[in-house]
């Protein structure tokens, strides 16, 4: 079984803790996100003696991303430098909780998030023309045409700025 914790650090509750309980469980964390090193591919797998040596045996045969020293360094930094995470995670929920509290207000609807980017849709505007209308105004969030979620909206979460900036978009958008 393995526990893709992607966004564990903008909430939620790690699975880590499980692993001496189930040898069977691989928990897989990301640097792309919370540690802002999408360009870099580092990640690392937390489990059993056992499901880490069968990793390690095969790694090779199936890597495209094999890291290098570059890579390996800006992990290191990431790691070492724990109040710059600490305060770029803390501004993203913030300004994640904000962003909600915004679209509500509008009258959209925002499914419960614990990562750095939220669902939404307007039940009475189309996300498609909403997608299109913010574009014009340069800025870009994500719309998905599957019919389940034709609906929605994902935005992730900029700075407070970049937030107000969309914010402000759609109620121009809106009127």
């Amino acid at each position: 079984m393995i526990v893709d914790e992607a966004y564990i650090d903008f909430g939620g509750a790690s699975a880590v803790s499980l692993i001496g309980e189930f040898p069977n469980l691989l928990v897989v964390q990301t640097f792309s996100k919370s540690r802002s090193l999408a360009g870099m591919r580092v990640g690392y797998a937390i489990g059993s003696v056992e499901l880490i040596e069968g990793l390690e045996r095969v790694k090779n045969s199936f890597n495209s991303y094999p890291l290098d020293m570059l890579a390996l360094s800006a992990a290191v930094a990431a790691l070492q430098d724990r109040d710059y995470f600490e305060q770029t995670r803390r501004q993203i929920i913030a300004s994640r909780d904000w962003l909600e509290g915004e679209l509500q207000q509008l009258g959209f609807e925002v499914l419960p998030s614990a990562a750095n980017f939220i669902f939404v849709r307007h039940p009475q505007h189309d996300a498609a023309e909403l997608f299109a209308a913010l574009r014009q105004r340069n800025i870009l969030v994500r719309h998905f045409s599957s019919p389940r979620i034709d609906q929605f909206l994902r935005i992730t979460i900029g700075s407070r700025a970049q937030v107000e900036a969309l914010v402000a978009a759609l109620r121009e958008t809106l009127a």
